[in-house]
């Protein structure tokens, strides 16, 4: 069988960029199980519940939901277990310092596989209160009618 070779999206949290402001961002690594993988590999995740959190120096990916694979048997892993996350001690030092301010969480943005590893992108991020949210709704509609005149204007 050839190597894989690319970028193949497995999951997307677009929510996140919705409630979040994203801040400083990091690829890390997933420990996972042979079942976990086959699971992954059919695209079936979820990213919607899931943060992370640093404990003794270790960062842990939670409630993300990986779905039993369909064909395990009883060696099948449990759907929202916690998954221990492989970054650099440098970026593990950067991520504890950060996340413990105060407003500070770390969500996962994207779950992919690289040339056949399978990656999380996480984000340092500070949520966004309501007003927030409908000042970025406001300037996606604005930038979207600039677009359609703009459209319009050079179609003549």
């Amino acid at each position: 069988m050839a190597k894989e070779t690319g970028r193949k999206l497995i999951a997307s949290n677009r929510k996140a960029h919705h409630d979040y402001h994203i801040h400083d961002t990091f690829e890390a690594g997933i420990v996972l199980t042979g079942t976990e993988v086959k699971s992954l590999r059919a695209g079936r995740a979820s990213l919607v519940d899931a943060y992370v959190t640093v404990d003794d120096f270790e960062v842990w990916l939670r409630n993300a939901n990986i779905t039993e694979y369909a064909f395990g048997t009883w060696t099948n892993h449990a759907p929202r277990r916690t998954r221990k996350l492989l970054l650099h001690r440098k970026e593990i030092t950067k991520l504890a310092r950060e996340s413990s301010a105060p407003g500070r969480t770390i969500v996962p943005l994207q779950m992919y596989f690289q040339d056949g590893h399978a990656k999380v992108v996480i984000a340092v991020a500070t949520g966004k209160r309501e007003w927030d949210k409908r000042q970025t709704i406001a300037a996606r509609d604005a930038e979207r009618d600039v677009q359609r005149a703009l459209r319009v204007r050079n179609k003549r």
